[in-house]
């Protein structure tokens, strides 16, 4: 086990991607908690000034039919390391996985974890939600999110749960397969739209969220063990729609 040094560090969605992961701190509960987030510091304003936040409360009666074209997933590197920044547990990736929306090609720099889910469906809370972020060549954003709810134990949870470090700062080295990390999306990939933000500080907009309409499977020891890694619950509360489409 290591420390970290100069890693990926956003929490729920890279934000160190946008903006470099040093800042006020934060947290989940009590005067740095997501309520706070935005007085925090200059840099984190849009949590409190954002009109397209992340997460949302996805309503599917409202939601607009449109006829979604399959997300081009070519995932074909494995995960070099797993770090635990006190906010998530983060499996970082190999260069060479990439999705394609928009005729633009994201590469996939990273996965973490939340319990409970960020985003709900017509108010449902699921109890674990993975987001896989993307950045494209000038540093924008594409997250996939993925929901899972309880039912049989999930191996490739299992074989990152294995190395899961338990201290905040620690680094664990781990080798999944692009098969493995595949393995973590769903079978069936349609999925909901719409634009969002990070949903950790600086919560900058702009990032294309593509929300997996179907769950995959966790047991109920396994989101045991993530909380109590975790010491505490670590979701954004939903945020306001706002003028917002909602496409699926």
């Amino acid at each position: 086990m290591k420390k970290i040094t100069s890693l990926f560090l956003g929490a729920a969605t890279a934000s160190v991607l946008m903006a470099g992961g040093h800042g006020a701190h934060w947290g989940y509960s009590g005067h740095e908690g997501p309520e706070h987030w935005g007085d925090l510091s200059d840099k984190y304003i849009m949590c409190k000034l954002g009109k397209n936040q992340s997460p949302i409360d996805i309503k599917t009666s409202s939601a607009f039919e449109a006829d979604l074209p399959a997300i081009a997933i070519d995932y074909k590197s494995v995960s070099k390391e797993e770090l635990n920044n006190g906010h998530t547990v983060q499996v970082n990736i190999v260069p060479g996985s990439s999705i394609t929306v928009d005729g633009i090609k994201f590469e996939l720099k990273q996965f973490h974890f939340h319990t409970p889910s960020e985003n709900t469906i017509d108010g449902k809370y699921f109890p674990l939600e993975a987001h896989f972020v993307h950045a494209d060549a000038d540093g924008n954003l594409a997250v996939i999110g993925v929901m899972f709810e309880y039912g049989k134990e999930n191996p490739v949870i299992k074989s990152i749960w294995d190395r899961m470090p338990e201290h905040a700062n620690d680094v664990e080295k781990i080798t999944l397969s692009a098969e493995e990390v595949k393995n973590l999306l769903p079978a069936d990939k349609d999925y909901f739209r719409f634009n969002g933000s990070l949903t950790t500080p600086p919560c900058s907009e702009g990032v294309r969220w593509f929300v997996m309409k179907q769950p995959v499977t966790i047991s109920k020891a396994q989101v045991k063990k993530f909380a109590e890694v975790m010491h505490h619950d670590n979701n954004r509360p939903v945020q306001p729609v706002n003028a917002r489409i909602i496409l699926k």
